[in-house]
């Protein structure tokens, strides 16, 4: 149970410290009298140095144990928060904000292998990143109300003690190893069907404000309602998600959230612009997304080798990442030129290429080792 809940902390810190900040920004750029172009650097440093520390930090754990290195990571995801909080500059807050990244990515990246063998376990780490997006800007908001944007990153420290903890007595002891060969399928599939359905996911964060506030004229508190039902039907689901991979396989419960989430796109592309129109297609489409990942996490862990689960879960993090970044951009880009139709038009597409992709991975799913 102290494993789980290790693992279960370690994620939900790592997907909290990526949203909690944004809602300070307008507080950093008056607190710095610095401008939008230079505060922003406070977000692009988390993802940028995360997304470039997932696969080292993978190689690493399989290298020296991952038992170390994801214990190197939490203490360095609470001392940078701690920084981050101190911080007399700008330039020192982006430099920590760094290093938080980091240390979140090492979270990230070294918990799934310690899940690997358990659906449910995998469901749960999904849904606990899913519950880390969703309360992001609705726990920094308060924070922010509250204490001042240092709280921000103040409070995530005492958890960050708390997960090390956990994480220190109850994760097992590995000796170092040369990684081996890996067996079975290789990832190129299921990290292009994940980056594939990452970038969709974001795509919705990126697309629903604008969608949201501009056509549909919510104000801020309903738009921030509207747009927290992705993410946590993604939560919510994630758990059930594991369980059916366990009784029934990753490759039915893969097909089943690529349905999904294929149908939440045409129905976002194709129903009248209401609220309910946007909403009811967001969970549909999350929820998929839960599953998918659930069954493609899942059986990417059961397909190699465990002495190169730390790689592979390092490159499904690196693909993930690139995904949100490619989301954010591309898909934004298209909606901007477009509609909210078109967009979600591609996205359908996007699903289907992942689809394809991911054929070969159910495939030798349904063939896992014991």
């Amino acid at each position: 149970m102290n494993t789980i809940c290790a693992l279960s902390l370690s994620t939900l810190l790592a997907a909290l410290g990526a949203g909690i900040a944004n809602v300070g920004l307008p507080a950093f750029s008056t607190h710095f009298a610095a401008p939008y172009s230079r505060i922003q650097w406070i977000v692009l440093a988390y993802l940028v140095a995360g997304t470039a520390m997932a696969v080292v930090a993978g190689r690493f754990g399989d290298r020296y144990g991952r038992r170390r290195v994801l214990l190197a990571g939490i203490v360095l995801f609470g001392v940078a928060s701690g920084a981050c909080a101190l911080a007399p500059s700008l330039p020192l807050l982006v430099a920590a904000r760094a290093a938080q990244g980091a240390g979140a990515s090492t979270m990230l990246v070294l918990a799934l292998p310690f899940a690997a063998g358990s659906g449910r376990a995998v469901g749960l780490l999904g849904s606990m990143s899913a519950a880390g997006t969703t309360l992001g800007p609705a726990v920094g908001g308060l924070l922010l109300a509250a204490f001042g944007w240092p709280a921000l990153f103040a409070a995530v420290v005492p958890p960050s003690v708390l997960a090390f903890v956990l994480a220190w007595r109850s994760l097992p002891h590995e000796a170092p190893r040369t990684a081996a060969a890996a067996k079975g399928v290789t990832p190129w599939g299921p990290l292009l069907a994940n980056g594939a359905m990452s970038a969709l996911v974001m795509a919705t964060m990126v697309i629903g404000p604008f969608h949201l506030a501009r056509t549909l004229g919510l104000d801020a508190a309903a738009t921030g309602l509207a747009m927290a039902c992705g993410p946590l039907a993604a939560a919510l689901a994630g758990v059930p998600a594991g369980r059916a991979v366990d009784r029934i396989g990753a490759r039915p419960v893969g097909h089943i959230g690529l349905a999904c989430a294929a149908a939440g796109c045409a129905l976002l592309a194709l129903l009248p612009a209401t609220i309910a129109g946007y909403v009811l297609p967001l969970v549909l489409l999350t929820t998929g997304y839960a599953l998918f990942q659930a069954a493609n996490n899942s059986a990417v862990m059961a397909t190699c080798a465990a002495s190169q689960r730390g790689a592979v879960s390092g490159l499904l993090t690196l693909a993930r990442n690139l995904g949100l970044l490619g989301g954010a951009s591309g898909m934004g880009m298209l909606f901007a030129a477009t509609s909210l139709r078109t967009a979600f038009a591609a996205a359908f597409l996007l699903v289907a290429a992942a689809a394809i992709t991911w054929r070969r991975t159910g495939r030798t799913a349904a063939r896992r080792p014991a």
